[in-house]
């Protein structure tokens, strides 16, 4: 899976990329950021849910299929992709101190057999879910700032400041944290291994202050996306996973 677009510094690092794609036109009007997330049971099947933009990882590679269906009595994300990788989002303005609990729940086809979050070149996964947080960039090595300097250049937007994601892994065990092989602003947090609960819904409760501070050493600044995606553009597999209503709540229930 590619990540953010840096001509010069690196390929697209694409999971950190939980800005909208570029509007095409000045015109039009920029949504304003949320500060709950929009759920997909809310919506009517068929289409895409309100309160959420695709997330384009590169204009040359093939899109996931994203559509709202019904799957056991309600309405969720349905994603199919074929050698394909881009996403959803939504931008928030949310404090994670306030909301520390990440609930979601999803359903994966199949592992893709040959995925490797550790190797760039095999790095896929049936289903993530994607935080993207502010921060200081000025803080950052000069090499970061550099990188996000030449994203925004060459994008035309800013890109977060740090991005966790929540996997689904083959191998490494549940709570592991794995580094991007792209950049070190980007960490994967293994919420599920292996090939237990394949085909089944399984439900989830993260801290994400907890888990940022694991992944990062730091304390987290605002959440400002939140997205999902199914890739396997690096892999060249084909991949299915549902998604549920993702919700960030004060306490754990």
């Amino acid at each position: 899976m590619k990540r953010f677009l840096i001509a010069v510094v690196a390929l697209c690092l694409s999971t950190a990329c939980v800005q909208p794609p570029i509007r095409q036109s000045t015109m039009e009007p920029v949504p304003p950021m949320a500060e709950r997330l929009d759920i997909f049971s809310s919506n009517k099947t068929g289409g895409l849910p309100k309160g959420w933009e695709p997330l384009i990882i590169h204009k040359t590679k093939k899109r996931t299929e994203y559509s709202l269906v019904t799957d056991a009595g309600r309405t969720v994300m349905h994603a199919h992709a074929v050698a394909a990788s881009s996403g959803l989002m939504q931008k928030v303005d949310i404090d994670p101190f306030a909301r520390p609990w990440l609930n979601w729940g999803w359903k994966i086809g199949r592992l893709i057999d040959s995925a490797d979050n550790t190797d760039r070149n095999a790095e896929d996964s049936p289903a993530r879910i994607i935080l993207g947080f502010d921060g200081d960039k000025d803080t950052l090595p000069f090499a970061d700032q550099i990188m996000f300097e030449t994203a925004r250049v060459v994008t035309g937007h800013d890109f977060p400041y740090a991005t966790l994601m929540y996997v689904w892994e083959n191998k490494a065990p549940v709570g592991t944290v794995i580094p991007s092989p792209r950049s070190g602003r980007v960490k994967m947090m293994v919420a599920a291994s292996g090939s237990e609960g394949v085909g089944e819904w399984k439900n989830f409760a993260r801290n994400v202050v907890e888990d940022y501070e694991q992944a990062f050493g730091e304390k987290p600044g605002k959440l400002i996306g939140v997205g999902i995606l199914s890739d396997t553009d690096n892999t060249g597999e084909t991949v299915e996973a549902w998604y549920g209503d993702i919700h960030l709540k004060q306490k754990l229930k």
